[in-house]
């Protein structure tokens, strides 16, 4: 299989995460991909020029990170990261969910205050989109104490979720979550979160 990815995006890195914690890492080529590059090839494979993009042995492309990551949890015999069935599965996609939503709205900011031209941004744009970061994180501080030693994809998520939001500095994430503070330094030395940390 094919990972068509960049170290930077936060969707990647889920997909990342989710293929070490099901021991497939090893089955999977990564290809890093620029889809902002005016000469990409990467609309061949997904129309909408975004990564990640899973290319699977059969040569099917695969998109979006919920896709990639249910179809990689397929894969395998272990415990399952997306629960089957039941109130368990519920839980995990809404989580996974809220923390793909936190991330959507900083990947938003990311775009609206560094990539878009300074007089074509729209401050209230931005600052509603770090609103929903901060409201998606007080979420997260409430919920996380009930996670205990679990690490499923909704908790996967939410690293990647908290450590994109860190990356770009879009709010003080630690500040008023002690909880969430706590948990996440508490997962930060797992092999999947610690090989996947986003860089430049």
């Amino acid at each position: 299989m094919k990972l068509r990815m960049s170290t930077t995006s936060p969707f990647a890195r889920k997909v990342r995460m989710v293929a070490i914690e099901a021991g497939l890492d090893n089955r999977i080529e990564l290809v890093p991909t620029l889809p902002w590059a005016a000469d990409t090839d990467l609309p061949a494979d997904n129309p909408l020029c975004k990564v990640p993009v899973l290319i699977t042995d059969g040569g099917e492309a695969l998109y979006d990170s919920p896709v990639i990551c249910e179809y990689l949890d397929s894969l395998h015999g272990g415990r399952k990261l997306i629960p089957p069935t039941g109130g368990e599965r519920w839980r995990h996609l809404r989580l996974q969910a809220l923390a793909d939503g936190i991330t959507e709205a900083a990947v938003a900011v990311r775009v609206e205050t560094v990539m878009r031209p300074e007089d074509k941004r729209w401050p209230n744009w931005s600052e509603r989109q770090v609103t929903a970061v901060a409201r998606g994180l007080d979420a997260l501080e409430r919920e996380c104490a009930d996670w205990g030693d679990e690490f499923l994809i909704g908790q996967l998520s939410a690293v990647c979720a908290i450590a994109y939001v860190a990356f770009r500095a879009v709010v003080d994430w630690r500040a008023g979550r002690p909880a969430l503070a706590a948990w996440y330094d508490s997962v930060a030395a797992r092999p999947s979160v610690a090989a996947t940390v986003p860089h430049e």
